[in-house]
């Protein structure tokens, strides 16, 4: 076994253990940190197999921007799924487990069958780029803005977590949080 294969096994295994950490714990900050740790080690993954700009994107996006607002709605809630009503569907989870489990086994075991060898494809950041923003800027708009109204969303929620509208209306009007 060469130094990547090492390197690629330990990988896997640091996030398929932060990965089942981060679905286990009881705690939601807990979870999101195992969660982080589990994006991080999927942009080592990507950086190692020759996707600096997907390790990027794994970083800046997953483990920065999305793993923080979860964190805060986590935060402004101080309160457990179970209370909010987001009880854990664990049957239809366990199902989808099993069918992603024996899915991944049949690929890693199957024969491949031909001798075609796959070319890897190089594209600098600037031509992914202007790929993404010149063929797909209407979608990119629309996931912005849907980000966007979901943090107001998120904000407007956790205003008025503990009054009613009229009196969190009047609480703002006064100058009160």
């Amino acid at each position: 076994m060469t130094l990547r294969g090492a390197i690629f096994y330990f990988l896997a295994i640091v996030i398929l253990t932060a990965t089942g950490l981060a679905i286990t714990r009881r705690q939601p900050i807990h979870a999101v940190l195992y969660l982080i740790v589990a994006f991080l080690g999927t942009a080592a993954l990507f950086f190692l197999l020759g996707a600096p700009l997907l390790a990027a994107f794994v970083i800046i996006l997953y483990a920065g921007a999305i793993m923080v607002l979860v964190l805060f709605v986590i935060m402004m809630f101080q309160r457990s799924p179970r209370e909010l009503g987001l009880a854990p569907q664990w049957g239809h989870a366990t199902l989808l487990g099993i069918v992603f489990l024996a899915v991944a086994v049949a690929m890693v075991f199957k024969d491949p069958g031909s001798g075609i060898v796959l070319q890897g494809a190089v594209a600098q950041p600037k031509d992914f780029g202007r790929f993404l923003f010149e063929r797909y800027w209407l979608a990119v708009e629309i996931v912005s803005i849907l980000l966007l109204v979901a943090l107001v969303a998120i904000i407007q929620v956790a205003r008025g977590r503990g009054t009613s509208g009229d009196e969190a209306e009047r609480q703002t009007k006064e100058g009160h949080p």
